[in-house]
């Protein structure tokens, strides 16, 4: 008797400390919304609206008057989407062959993907922006996508999963039936790697599109920027419209909710899915 009633105590205790934790990461959220959903008076009013207030679809409006919203997400889900496809290609073939064949320089070739992964971001805008004015690419979706089509991390997250997840019987028993280097990766490969692969999506997908810097840089056309960018340029020059703004923002993070609802469903399927195979 004295078990269950502390069994049921920690669980009541496990489940409160849960639920704390919840309303912790959901009230940013929920902030944003009382904000934008506000008036610029009354975000600096003392003490501060903790309820949402009338003015949300009035804050949309400007957002929409501001700026080419629509156009705007368009091209964000159209460099993210692409980036996210191409990271999963490149990247899940590179770290297939580096975990799965032992071939000469390997390990050499694998310590440099590594060591460009320890280069920070900044030292490389200047030579990338160079090398795209070069081609002539600056100004254009082809600017967005293709310098993040493949990455250090990736690679490296996707090699470690794949050696722990595949199994060195299942390459051999494709091989002796006669499959080669992309039929092993593509029937033997990606089903193990599913989890990997969707949290790598999920990650790559979000910053992508929360990226302000690189787009900021090579997209020189204000009429066509991505959403983070957009938002932005709804600053005025000496006065703000903060509501207007905050709701803005607003509008440029639910579709990331539905991104990591879909993304993160499948990620604990499968990974539950892996779990009843062991």
């Amino acid at each position: 008797m004295r078990a269950e009633t502390a069994a049921r105590s920690r669980t009541i205790v496990g489940h409160a400390v849960l639920l704390l934790g919840v309303l912790i990461t959901i009230f940013p959220f929920y902030w944003m919304f009382v904000m934008a959903s506000n008036t610029t008076g009354d975000i600096f009013a003392y003490p501060p609206e903790l309820v949402p207030g009338p003015h949300l679809w009035e804050n949309m409006n400007k957002v929409f008057d501001g700026i080419d919203f629509w156009g705007s997400m368009g091209i964000t889900v159209v460099a993210a989407t692409s980036v996210t496809f191409l990271v999963l290609l490149f990247d899940s073939l590179a770290a297939f062959a580096f975990a799965k064949y032992d071939f000469p320089g390997r390990r050499v070739l694998f310590w440099i993907v590594l060591a460009t992964f320890m280069i920070p971001m900044q030292l490389a805008l200047v030579p990338q922006f160079v090398t795209l004015a070069w081609l002539g690419w600056v100004g254009s979706l082809k600017a967005l996508i293709i310098p993040g089509a493949a990455n250090a991390f990736g690679i490296f997250w996707m090699r470690q999963y794949a050696q722990g997840a595949i199994a060195d019987e299942l390459i051999q028993a494709s091989r002796v039936d006669g499959a080669g280097f992309f039929r092993q990766w593509w029937t033997v490969g990606l089903p193990v790697l599913r989890p990997g692969l969707a949290f790598l999506g999920i990650f790559t997908f979000f910053h992508i599109w929360n990226d302000y810097l690189w787009p900021l840089i090579v997209m020189t056309d204000p009429g066509k920027v991505t959403l983070q960018v957009a938002v932005q340029q709804l600053n005025g020059v000496y006065t703000t419209d903060q509501s207007m703004v905050i709701a803005g923002a607003l509008m440029s993070v639910i579709p990331l909710i539905g991104v990591f609802l879909i993304g993160s469903r499948h990620f604990i399927a499968n990974l539950a899915a892996g779990a009843m195979k062991f």
